[in-house]
């Protein structure tokens, strides 16, 4: 399976994951408040802030010519209207690191932490919000603008808001339920096309978009109409309502639709994060997915989800009628003893290349993560990496499905030989017919 030449082949993290000690997160409040799994603490998470080279370095050995990162808000506003110099300075420092090794940054403004005092004012439940990210937005640009080919708005919008506002597995807000949550989406929709245009003002050949979390939704029950109704509606909702807004530039409440302000085609790409399938009852529990899998399921650590490679290609293909470039910008499995992750990124690589064979515009694959990292509501629990992470002395172990995934970059292709030596139980799969080489 030959790639193009130009394919971007990267990893992604995220800062509160990686860096440490991002003590005026309102994640770190979450956790200082004990509502993390098994009490677990960020501390120095991959200590990114002090040595996120480190992990560069390996990414440029594994062929890595793209990498996908966030930047702290609160970090770089700790206060309101006063931004921290120091901190803008060492993002600019790691972002030269990553283009002095040949790595391409691909930069998220929002990856589900804000400031602590944003969360005090109400954060995406306040109109004001508005202006207070186009703000932040512009001082990031105008500082490490001439750094970044590539930004993401905002990420997972509506994993932000289920699991915020709906859900409780994300720190609370003051307002919660369903009518806070949709605030909530008209205020990132409103934040996405100021964030936009602001870049655009700044740095025109600037590609931005957002990423997009596209889960695949089915009915537990098949003949069951009542499930299948709930899984088009969580689906609708879920995957199709907020690019529909995007793109149309309307704001679709239960009861109407608001035009938004500079928002309609306001996307150059689109990010997708694949990473399972899941299913769905009516009426739904309170996470509104099942935390149960068909018997037959491949499930990965904590129950995380179901391994289901064909749900990328389905991903994709529900994109494509919005005719723009398309990166995976997150696509990875918990599997610390790293007995799944080699077959995960060949099966769902092969979605990919099948993809890209039939001509969709597939620019690049971005492997979360890179080294494990803090994992939001589930701590510690999930490691994730091609680097296995010790948190006790920060020691780094390059996986098997590290070097799988080294060979992939560095030839740009996914090979017969490639699946024989890390996942041979695939071969009949992913090359039927092909004769392995005899085993001395």
């Amino acid at each position: 399976m030959v790639f193009p030449a130009d394919f971007r082949w990267g990893t992604a993290t995220a800062s509160f994951q990686v860096e440490g000690n991002n003590s005026n997160s309102d994640w770190w409040r979450w956790e200082e408040n004990g509502r993390i799994l098994h009490n677990h603490r960020s501390g120095l998470a991959s200590d990114w802030w002090a040595n996120a080279e480190r992990d560069l370095d390996m990414a440029a050995e594994l062929g890595n010519n793209a990498h996908r990162l966030s930047l702290e808000w609160s970090r770089i506003e700790p206060e309101p209207s006063r931004f921290d110099q120091a901190a803008l300075t060492r993002y600019r420092e790691i972002l030269t690191a990553m283009l002095a090794r040949g790595i391409e940054p691909m930069v998220t403004l929002h990856h589900f932490s804000n400031p602590i005092w944003l969360t005090e004012k109400k954060d995406f439940n306040s109109d004001i919000v508005v202006d207070y990210f186009k703000r932040y937005v512009e001082k990031v640009v105008d500082t490490l603008g001439d750094l970044v080919p590539k930004w993401v708005t905002i990420n997972e919008p509506m994993v932000y808001i289920a699991f915020r506002y709906l859900t409780g597995e994300f720190p609370e807000p003051s307002q919660t339920g369903m009518i806070a949550a949709f605030q909530a989406m008209r205020n990132m929709l409103r934040c996405h096309a100021a964030a936009f245009h602001a870049i655009k003002e700044r740095q025109p050949q600037a590609e931005v978009g957002l990423a997009k979390n596209i889960p695949i939704i089915q009915p537990f029950e098949e003949e069951n109409w009542l499930d299948g109704w709930m899984s088009r509606r969580l689906h609708y909702l879920f995957n199709v309502l907020w690019m529909r807004s995007m793109t149309n530039g309307r704001f679709y409440w239960p009861a109407g639709r608001e035009k938004v302000p500079h928002l309609a085609n306001s996307y150059d790409f689109i990010g997708i994060n694949y990473y399972s399938r899941y299913y769905t009852q009516f009426p739904p529990p309170k996470t509104f997915v099942l935390q149960e899998w068909k018997p037959e399921a491949q499930v990965t650590d904590g129950n995380y989800g179901e391994v289901y490679p064909e749900g990328l290609f389905q991903a994709i293909n529900l994109m494509m009628p919005y005719k723009k470039p398309i990166y995976i910008t997150e696509n990875g499995c918990p599997d610390v003893k790293d007995e799944i992750r080699p077959s995960f990124i060949l099966r769902h690589l092969r979605e990919v290349w099948r993809a890209i064979s039939f001509n969709f515009p597939i620019m690049g694959y971005y492997h979360w993560s890179l080294v494990d990292n803090f994992e939001w509501h589930n701590g510690w629990t999930q490691r994730f990496g091609l680097l296995a992470l010790d948190t006790d002395t920060q020691a780094r172990t390059l996986r098997q499905s590290g070097h799988l995934y080294g060979e992939i970059c560095k030839t740009g292709t996914v090979s017969s030989e490639m699946v024989e030596k890390y996942a041979p139980q695939l071969m009949d799969t992913l090359f039927p017919g092909h004769n392995p080489t005899p085993r001395m």
